[in-house]
C-alpha cells in the first residue's frame, strides 16, 4: 500500500509548486493568478528514500463553500472532500508572506474536525520572511508548523521527518516488474464539447468538474480505469480555442499543457459537438494529432440531439475524407455522454485500431505491392523523365512509417504521395491510422547493380 498525501489550502499558497517539487517535475500549472487548479491532480512524489502518492486539490476560498450554490465553488469543494476522504495524511499549507488569514483559520478548524493526520506547512518561508507567521500559526491547534519554501526546496528535511511515521505505518509491497503500463488516451476538443462529462461517465464517478460554463478545465489531468481487462489512462485536457483568440497567459499555459498531453499519449479522442460539428478548430486539432503520429478517433458527442444519426455520420465521414487528407479513412463514433449512450463503442474502435498502429509489414510484400501500384499508376514525368521509386521499407511502427527510395525525391508531388498512402491504407487494411511515407534519394540498398 502506498501512502497518499493530500495538499490542501486556499488559492495561491503554493500547493501546485509544492506538488511539482515533490513530484520532481512540472506536472501542475503554476501561475500568479489564483484558482488555476480546479480538479484534483494525482502523481508520484518522494523526499529522499520516502516515496508516496500525491493529490493536489483546488484552492478553497472559504471553509463554508458547501453552503454556496455557485457551480464552480461547489465543484471545488467536492473535489477537495474526495481527496480528504481517501488520503492518509493532509499537508495543510498557508502563505508565510501573507500571514494567517480568516480563511486559513476557518479551513484549519474544519480540518481539525476530520480527525485525520495533518501536517501544517508555512510556505514561502525562505530566509526569515515568514518568522512571524510561523509563531502565529502555532496557535491554530494543528501542531507545530513546519516552515518550508516549495520554490527553493527549503525545509524538506523536517517534512521528511514528519511524513516518515505515516510511511512506516503502512505495509509496502515490491512493485511487479511484469505489469504493463496503461494505454494513455488524451481527450481533446474545443471548449464545452463535453470532454469532462464523457470521462466522468466512462469511469463512473464525478472525477472532473463539469458544467455549462466553458473553460472549467485548465490543466491536463489523468484518471486510471479498466475496460475489459485493459488498463487505461484517460487524460482530460483544457478546451482549445484558435490561437488568435487566446489572449490570457493562463490560457496559453493550458494550451501548452494540452499539447504535451497529446505528445505523450498513445491515442487521442477528439471530442466534437455533434450540434456544431467540424468547425475549423476541430480540423486544426485533428491535423496536429496526425502530425504527432498518434492514434486518432473522432467522438461525436451529443448525438441524441441529432435526428438522423446515420445520415449525419455519413456526411461527417465524407467531409473528413475531403478535409483531412493526411489521415486515410478517419474513424468516427457517435455517443451521448450525458445519457451514457454507446460509450463502449469508443474502446471497441480504439482496440480495433491499436494493433494497426503497431503493425509491421515485411519488406517483400511491401515491394511487391509497390511494383503493382506504380505499374498501374506510374509517378508523373519531370522535365520529360519519369520519377522512379526503386524500393520501399518500413522503418518503424506507432505509427507505421515507410521510406521510399527515389531517384528524384524532391520532385515527387504531394498528390502522388497521398495516392500511395491511400492505396497502402486500403490494400493493407490500415485505414483510420496515420501513415508516414518519407521520400529519400537512393537506390535499392539490396540491389547495388541497379542503375540510379
Amino acid at each position: 500500500m502506498s501512502l497518499l498525501v493530500a495538499l490542501v489550502g486556499r488559492p495561491n499558497v503554493g500547493k501546485s509548486t509544492l506538488f511539482n517539487r515533490l513530484a520532481g517535475k512540472k506536472l501542475a500549472i503554476v501561475h500568479d493568478e489564483p484558482g488555476i487548479t480546479r480538479d484534483r491532480r494525482y502523481g508520484k512524489g518522494s523526499i529522499g528514500d520516502l516515496s508516496f502518492d500525491l493529490v493536489d486539490t483546488p484552492g478553497l476560498e472559504t471553509a463554508y463553500i458547501p453552503k454556496d450554490k455557485e457551480l464552480i465553488l461547489h465543484g471545488l469543494w467536492h473535489h477537495t472532500q474526495e481527496a480528504l476522504k481517501e488520503c492518509h495524511v493532509i499537508l495543510f499549507i498557508v502563505d508565510g508572506r501573507e500571514g494567517i488569514t480568516l480563511q486559513d483559520k476557518a479551513l484549519g478548524s474544519l480540518l481539525r474536525k476530520l480527525n485525520k493526520p495533518c501536517i501544517f506547512l508555512v510556505n514561502k518561508a525562505e530566509g526569515n520572511a515568514a518568522r512571524s507567521t510561523v509563531f502565529e500559526a502555532a496557535s491554530l491547534g494543528l501542531g507545530a508548523p513546519i516552515p518550508i519554501s516549495a520554490e527553493h526546496g527549503e525545509g524538506f528535511n523536517m517534512l521528511y521527518e514528519a511524513l516518515q511515521p505515516f510511511y512506516d505505518a503502512l505495509p509496502h509491497e515490491e512493485p511487479e516488474d511484469s505489469v504493463s503500463p496503461p494505454l494513455s488516451i488524451a481527450v481533446i476538443g474545443r471548449p464545452n464539447v463535453g470532454k469532462s462529462t464523457l470521462i466522468n461517465q466512462i469511469v463512473g464517478k464525478e472525477r472532473f468538474l463539469t458544467g455549462p460554463i466553458a473553460g472549467l478545465t485548465r490543466e491536463s489531468l489523468a484518471v486510471d480505469f479498466t475496460w475489459q481487462d485493459h488498463s487505461l489512462k484517460l487524460i482530460d485536457t483544457a478546451g482549445l480555442r484558435r490561437q488568435a483568440r487566446i489572449t490570457e497567459s493562463v490560457e496559453r499555459l493550458s494550451a501548452a499543457d494540452t499539447a504535451r498531453a497529446m505528445q505523450y499519449a498513445q491515442a487521442v479522442l477528439l471530442v466534437v459537438d455533434a450540434t456544431m460539428p467540424l468547425e475549423k478548430q476541430d480540423l486544426t486539432l485533428a491535423r496536429q494529432v496526425v502530425e504527432e503520429g498518434r492514434l486518432l478517433l473522432f467522438v461525436f458527442n451529443k448525438i441524441d440531439l441529432i435526428e438522423n444519426k446515420d445520415a449525419f455520420l455519413k456526411e461527417m465521414r465524407l467531409k473528413l475524407g475531403e478535409e483531412l487528407a493526411q489521415l486515410p479513412h478517419p474513424s468516427v463514433v457517435a455517443v451521448s455522454a450525458l445519457n451514457k449512450k454507446d460509450l463502449g463503442k469508443i474502446f471497441e474502435k480504439l482496440f480495433e485500431l491499436y494493433p494497426l498502429w503497431e503493425k509491421r509489414i515485411s519488406t517483400s510484400p511491401l515491394n511487391d505491392w509497390l511494383i503493382a501500384t506504380t505499374t498501374h499508376h506510374p509517378p508523373p514525368l519531370v522535365s520529360g523523365r519519369r520519377i522512379k521509386i526503386r524500393y520501399m521499407t518500413q522503418i518503424k511502427s506507432r505509427p507505421p512509417t515507410f521510406v521510399l527510395f527515389i531517384n528524384k525525391p524532391l520532385d515527387l508531388p504531394e498528390s502522388y504521395l497521398r495516392y500511395l498512402k491511400n492505396r497502402l491504407a486500403e490494400d493493407f487494411r490500415l485505414g483510420g491510422i496515420p501513415l508516414r511515407l518519407i521520400p529519400r534519394k537512393g537506390k535499392n540498398p539490396y540491389d547495388e547493380g541497379r542503375e540510379g
